[in-house]
């Protein structure tokens, strides 16, 4: 009965909206940290009018999770809705997806969506992935340092081949197009297109693209816009910087106006749905891959234009840590639900995953998945009032030695050298109080069953040995 309630409620809803099958963006900042978002209210020199707009007329999860505190593997999970551990895209190095690994894309296109991506992939094989090399391109393991591996060897793992119809496809300068920034085909693509300009503006200009090419589609439209930004290197024009005057750290300075032209971008999109009357049509993610990180100290070191694992200029506050590490501040981000007519504003507080976005979307969009499919939960009756509670058991994580749970208020952090952490996370002081020795059957319980998820994925236990994440875990947990 419970059931049937639940869903009559979900389709009033959506017949009132009037539209089968909305169309879907999500967009994806990269190495942003929670504190950055203006209507989180966390800091008082960030500028995020627009988002904190959409944050203000949707839902703001204020207990958003990815399931990775690194970009390839948070990536691989959004992209599936699904643990990306399952398939072994466990980290940066164990790249690419594989081929035969269903996207939300895929799946979306198969339901009539005419599907696009603009900016960051980043599942694709690469120089590092020496695991994938040994069946699929051995000569690599010769090579030493920074190499392209040929393109046709990434092509079966690429956007073009894993669901998107069109595409202005990398993170800067050198991008694989199908469209041009005027909205025309590219004949005999893919084709390499050159465009050097502020990366921020180029993928908001290839959105809208995308976007005004709709308007002789007839078919729902799914947007993936994944901004390379504030990731480094960091850039910046002037009409950017200086809506940041005053003194402050360079990096801070120049992670602030990335943001903000991200910012303005999210505004341009909007505005557009609007003109053409598709706000209420549009449902709209945004979130973060994962946090910022910071080099433990956020040395304002000089900005050369170069990528490196440097301090983005963005602020993780109030949690603990950094990119690279399941404390909150790897994993916690700005996260926003937005479908005007059908979403009423609300501040939700109950923990979720970034796999719901997909889980949401398809469900949406009216996509079947089989049992177990999936991992995402679909978002849609909680935001409605339709269901009440959690929409997960638990959340789990796993990443380098590290893993951790999340089941209501409490966290586990279990290690790979054998320390655990236990805390409430509806404390004030979060993570900065270990309270296992006050709960240590409480503890018991979440290790055996985190335990349990971590032996279900394609590498069982922990990949990667307790040792890169040590400088981390001892700067702000004392852990030797």
């Amino acid at each position: 009965m419970k059931k049937w309630i639940t869903g009559l409620l979900i389709a009033a809803s959506l017949a009132a909206h009037g539209a089968k099958q909305p169309n879907i963006i999500i967009i994806l900042t990269d190495d942003h940290g929670y504190a950055d978002l203006g209507a989180n209210g966390i800091v008082d020199d960030v500028k995020t009018p627009h988002l904190d707009q959409l944050a203000a007329g949707g839902a703001r999860m204020t207990s958003g999770y990815v399931t990775a505190p690194q970009c390839t593997p948070s990536r691989a999970g959004i992209m599936t809705a699904r643990y990306q551990q399952r398939f072994g895209v466990d980290s940066n190095e164990y790249v690419p997806i594989p081929a035969d690994e269903p996207t939300i894309a895929e799946r979306l296109r198969d339901a009539g969506y005419t599907t696009g991506i603009v900016g960051k992939w980043h599942l694709t094989p690469h120089h590092l992935a020496k695991t994938w090399m040994k069946d699929h391109y051995p000569e690599g393991l010769e090579k030493e340092g920074a190499f392209a591996i040929p393109f046709e060897k990434c092509l079966p793992h690429s956007p073009i081949e894993k669901g998107f119809d069109e595409y202005f496809w990398a993170p800067m300068t050198a991008y694989q197009c199908n469209f041009d920034l005027e909205g025309n085909d590219i004949p005999n693509a893919p084709k390499r297109i050159i465009n050097k300009d502020f990366r921020v503006d180029v993928q908001t200009d290839a959105a809208m693209a995308f976007l005004k090419r709709r308007e002789k589609d007839d078919n729902p439209f799914f947007l993936y816009l994944a901004y390379y930004a504030p990731h480094v290197p960091l850039e910046a024009p002037g009409n950017y910087l200086d809506r940041f005057p005053g003194e402050m750290t360079e990096r801070r300075r120049h992670g602030l106006a990335m943001i903000s032209a991200v910012d303005d971008g999210v505004g341009r999109i909007m505005d557009y749905l609007k003109k053409e009357n598709l706000e209420e049509d549009t449902m709209v993610f945004y979130l973060a891959d994962n946090g910022a990180p910071y080099k433990i100290t956020k040395p304002d070191t000089p900005i050369t234009g170069k990528s490196g694992p440097e301090w983005t200029g963005s602020l993780n506050d109030p949690w603990i840590g950094e990119k690279g590490m399941l404390s909150d501040a790897g994993i916690h981000v700005p996260y926003i639900v937005s479908w005007p007519g059908t979403i009423s504003p609300v501040v939700y507080e109950q923990p979720v995953l970034s796999l719901d976005m997909g889980a949401t979307a398809l469900a949406a969009a009216g996509v079947k998945t089989n049992p177990g499919a999936i991992d995402g939960v679909d978002l849609l009756p909680f935001l409605l009032n339709a269901k009440k509670g959690a929409p997960h058991d638990a959340l789990y994580w796993r990443f380098w030695g590290q893993s951790a749970i999340r089941e209501g208020k409490w966290k586990l952090l279990s290690l790979g050298n054998g320390v655990q952490m236990l805390f409430d996370m509806e404390s004030d002081q979060h993570e900065h109080k270990n309270v296992i020795a006050e709960y240590p059957e409480l503890a018991e319980r979440l290790e055996k069953k985190l335990s349990v998820w971590r032996d279900e994925m394609q590498r069982p236990g922990f990949p990667d040995a307790y040792g890169r994440e040590r400088p981390w875990y001892n700067h702000y947990f004392g852990v030797k």
